[in-house]
């Protein structure tokens, strides 16, 4: 029997309600183009908005951080803002952070209570109890994320990756691969629809590049609760734009549940 899975509600956005959400990355890297992108968006009126820090070139300036972290706040309102780090060897861009500057950053980010989730990711066992004690002290969702850019595991390796985020007191958790053939895609829906099967949290599963699309119009049909799509630039292979998006997911779902 399928377990109803616990619903997150972010200022309202509930993640994991049977309505798939759209998260769009903000993606600059100065505060001007962080504050034009941050705006643009909030006119698409995504459900939620990821500022990836990463992208930013004055990441190493805890103060800037936090001073664009204020800035966004102020610009979207309440649509839940999502703050990620990614670094290059996550599938991320090159950053002047050492694994203890990061964490040692997402806790002030925490501490501003200006932001509603963060992401981490999977890999690094060691500093997720650190960041999940600090999340839930200042009432900030946290996302424990797996990312293959390189391939996709075994369905038996995804699954565990879910698991192994639940272990951990993730409030929901993220799969990211990427595909060689559409028997790849298949892999990481089946592996969505088993982890559903087992789990309360929400999912957010995809599959990248062209390949994986399907994915991020049909992942709420098989246990994937938010789809990323671009606003003016993408933070990874495959996302479509927030207004394609939009404009699909209605369709989609209305001839998937015969409502036509």
């Amino acid at each position: 029997m399928k377990i109803s899975p616990t619903v997150v509600t972010v200022r309202k956005v509930e993640i994991g309600g049977g309505q798939p959400c759209i998260c769009a990355p903000v993606v600059g890297k100065d505060a001007d183009e962080i504050r034009n992108q941050t705006s643009e968006l909030c006119r698409k009126k995504p459900d939620l908005i990821e500022w990836r820090a990463d992208f930013f070139q004055e990441i190493g300036d805890p103060e800037k951080v936090l001073d664009v972290v204020h800035q966004m706040r102020g610009i979207v309102g309440e649509i839940p803002l999502l703050f990620t780090i990614r670094s290059e060897k996550e599938g991320g861009q090159p950053i002047p952070l050492t694994d203890g500057d990061k964490i040692r950053l997402m806790k002030r980010v925490c501490q501003t209570r200006q932001v509603d989730l963060i992401d981490h990711e999977l890999r690094d066992e060691r500093n997720i109890p650190v960041i999940r004690n600090v999340s839930k002290a200042y009432g900030v969702r946290l996302i424990l994320s797996f990312h293959d850019f390189d391939q996709t595991p075994a369905k038996e390796v995804l699954v565990d990756k879910i698991f192994k985020a639940v272990e951990f007191g993730a409030d929901i958790a993220k799969v990211a691969v990427m595909p060689a053939t559409f028997k790849d895609v298949i892999v990481l829906m089946e592996a969505t629809e088993e982890a559903r099967q087992h789990v309360q949290i929400p999912l957010i599963t995809m599959s990248m590049g062209g390949l994986g699309t399907i994915t991020r119009l049909a992942g709420w049909a098989y246990g994937s609760a938010v789809t990323f799509a671009s606003g003016s630039r993408s933070s990874a292979p495959g996302q479509m734009p927030v207004e394609e998006v939009q404009n699909l997911l209605p369709v989609i779902q209305k001839y998937t549940r015969g409502e036509d």
